[in-house]
């Protein structure tokens, strides 16, 4: 289990009981600090270093950049155009999202729902962290192509509506790293648990969740063997063991894109990390649909029924990858258990992201 260093942990308790009482407008922010300080049930404390301790004023101007079109290169795109709030910030009508110039991007979006939890970023790994993450789309050519560093410096330094405020927030005027800080300040509030299956297992309510769930998750930690990639804790559970697994679903797909994506390898050049991709966390899954690295299932039972199926042919992929012998029924508790997996504050979070904008 994740822990927040005690006192980084303490400060920001400390910060978000002050700021609750002096927030006003920010009143959303000052919830959004709080989820930071404790998250929701069912999953861990935060591990932040100290440096990255968040406070509203990082928080509301990160929700400000992620919502603004004019980071990028044309001023087209924003981060909230492929995290699309009211998608569970992923992007359910489209496999993978539009390319600045009107093609398609070869991956799927993750959802950045408890996206503060993840040590390696992006579907290979290539991002050690959330600060590092949130650079990598405004710089590149298919994304929001920002041309050099100097051109998105010089642009959000001339922008009225950040005058002073990275001053505020980091004691210094905007530099590059600062937007990233920022940034994912806002996307670490952006924590969703307290599902059925939480109250259930962590919770101390027997009722919160139905005999097919119930089931499912048996099959889910038994006979189906989730549980070996998507793993479930004691006290808290964030349903990813962070690693990187081939699970043969590229050998079906190498001719279905014009440039064949070898997941990890990309990022490593280690023969043996062809097609594997980090294992996605299962929470809120059944709010975000389409699946798989490039997004071509389009539904949990599509998903299941490729597991049930053993995966491919592929002679590398993941020994855990096998044939699992559920039945019609056991597919469908199976499908229960990934649908009570919805935390309960998704709308409140899509309210926050409104409000924050102007749009409530």
């Amino acid at each position: 289990m994740l822990a927040t260093p005690r006192n980084v942990g303490a400060a920001l308790v400390t910060m978000a009981c002050l700021t609750a009482s002096h927030a006003g407008e920010n009143d959303w922010a000052a919830e959004a600090l709080r989820r930071i300080a404790d998250p929701p049930l069912g999953l861990p404390s935060l591990a932040l270093a100290e440096q990255d301790a968040p406070d509203t004023e990082r928080i509301v101007l990160g929700r400000e950049l992620f919502f603004d079109p004019r980071l990028s290169g044309n001023s087209s795109m924003s981060c909230a155009t492929c995290h699309v709030p009211e998608q569970a910030f992923t992007q359910n009508d489209r496999p993978t999202p539009k390319a600045a110039d009107g093609g398609s991007l070869r991956r799927n979006a993750p959802s950045l729902l408890n996206v503060g939890y993840e040590k390696l970023l992006m579907r290979d790994g290539e991002a050690p962290s959330l600060q590092s993450q949130v650079l990598v789309p405004l710089f590149e050519p298919h994304e929001m192509a920002n041309p050099t560093f100097k051109s998105l410096l010089d642009r959000i330094q001339r922008l009225p509506d950040y005058q002073g405020r990275f001053e505020t927030a980091f004691g210094a005027p905007v530099t590059i790293p600062s937007i990233g800080k920022a940034i994912a300040s806002y996307e670490r509030s952006l924590l969703s648990g307290n599902s059925a299956f939480d109250r259930w297992r962590y919770g101390g309510e027997p009722n919160a969740l139905g005999a097919d769930a119930q089931d499912g998750f048996r099959l889910f930690t038994g006979k189906a063997g989730c549980s070996v990639c998507h793993e479930v804790g004691e006290r808290a559970a964030l349903f990813t063991d962070g690693a990187f697994h081939n699970t043969g679903y590229s050998y079906l797909r190498p001719r279905a894109v014009p440039i064949e994506d070898r997941g990890r390898q990309e990022v490593t050049h280690e023969p043996g990390d062809l097609h594997k991709f980090r294992t996605p966390t299962l929470r809120n899954v059944a709010r975000t649909a389409p699946y798989m690295h490039d997004g071509s299932l389009r539904s949990l039972d599509d998903v299941v029924r490729y597991y049930n199926g053993g995966g491919s042919r592929d002679p590398a992929q993941d020994a855990a990858i096998r044939p699992l012998g559920l039945t019609e029924d056991e597919i469908r508790d199976l499908v229960a258990f990934l649908e009570s997996l919805s935390g309960d504050n998704l709308e409140s979070l899509v309210a926050e992201a409104k409000h924050a904008t102007g749009n409530n």
